[in-house]
């Protein structure tokens, strides 16, 4: 296969990755009108915990379950399991294209924190474009013109929890196993949320559930296409196929749900997505990133139905090594 012919696959592979992650989304956020995030971060958890764990088997390595660096894994399972939840609830309470644009300031925020947590130096150059994409996100949110909602905290909140979790894997992740880092948020999130279920459940009609174990499939089918994606085309060509989201939040968002993007939105959005794509250009710069935490991280924020795509793609990277 030539060069331009794999980068091509990958760049399709990659946008079906996010519209299937997309059309994962519009799933949460129809569930999300008639259950509290407790109850489908539990659910859609537990019927996704078979199909990772069978992939968690996969992993040959010697070791054990203990981390080897256990306060930082707590901070990152603590991380994991707030971004599901502020994820879930910004989905359920704000427009689609809202929560896109929000989310698309990950990639910002993991270059922000890298510089206390990785060392990472950033130039004027990316300083000056983390400052222009966060000034896309006021954009977006207009504080004293539009009302701001409990779910844009949510989103941001969920953006900024994502983005530490993201970092994190970078600094500790060439000493722990994939399985410890994958793991330890499938269980936090199965004991946290099921503690918290008796007070927010409601009964669920079977199509319901149908919905639940679709979601499952979806995070899983999204996730393999990602790595297969990263596996065939270089990150630079494969990374911002995360913003064509948008594209799949607008037709959803009108098609299902009676929204329309407005115009402030669709320029603080444009703004976002200009600023991230030159981040994502510029650490692939010599000497300019000796850690490229935002192409190393995969962008895709980790949900309960499926791990971060990093993480993932190391695991089935040392199968393949082991066998």
């Amino acid at each position: 296969m030539s060069l331009s012919q794999s980068n091509l696959r990958g760049a399709l592979l990659s946008l079906a990755a996010f519209g299937i992650y997309a059309t994962h989304d519009v799933v949460v956020k129809y569930l999300g009108s008639s259950y509290a995030p407790f109850q489908l971060i539990f659910f859609a958890g537990l019927l996704s915990f078979p199909l990772v764990t069978i992939l968690l088997m996969s992993d040959k390595t010697d070791g054990n379950l203990i981390p080897k660096h256990p306060w930082w894994t707590a901070l990152r399972t603590i991380c994991a399991v707030l971004t599901g939840l502020g994820g879930f609830y910004a989905f359920s309470h704000l427009p689609l294209a809202q929560c896109y644009a929000i989310f698309f300031s990950m990639p910002l925020i993991i270059t922000m924190l890298a510089i206390p947590i990785l060392g990472e130096k950033v130039g004027i150059r990316r300083g000056i474009a983390v400052v222009v994409g966060l000034a896309g996100v006021i954009i977006v949110l207009r504080p004293g013109d539009l009302e701001l909602e409990l779910g844009h905290a949510a989103a941001l909140a969920a953006a900024t929890t994502g983005a530490l979790a993201a970092v994190i894997v970078r600094k500790i992740g060439s000493d722990e196993r994939s399985v410890v880092l994958m793991l330890y948020p499938m269980v936090a999130n199965f004991l946290l949320m099921g503690a918290a279920l008796p007070f927010v459940y409601h009964p669920m009609p079977i199509f319901h559930f149908g919905f639940l174990a679709l979601m499952a499939c979806l995070g899983l089918t999204g996730g393999l296409l990602s790595i297969a994606a990263y596996k065939t085309a270089p990150a630079i060509i494969v990374a911002p196929m995360q913003y064509s989201q948008i594209i799949w939040a607008i037709f959803y968002g009108w098609l299902f749900f009676d929204e329309r993007i407005d115009f402030w939105t669709a320029v603080g959005t444009g703004v976002i997505i200009a600023s991230g794509v030159y981040i994502v250009l510029r650490e692939r710069t010599p000497r300019v990133s000796g850690h490229t935490p935002v192409l190393e991280t995969r962008s895709r924020f980790e949900t309960p139905t499926f791990p971060r795509i990093s993480l993932m793609g190391r695991l089935l990277d040392r199968r393949r090594q082991v066998e």
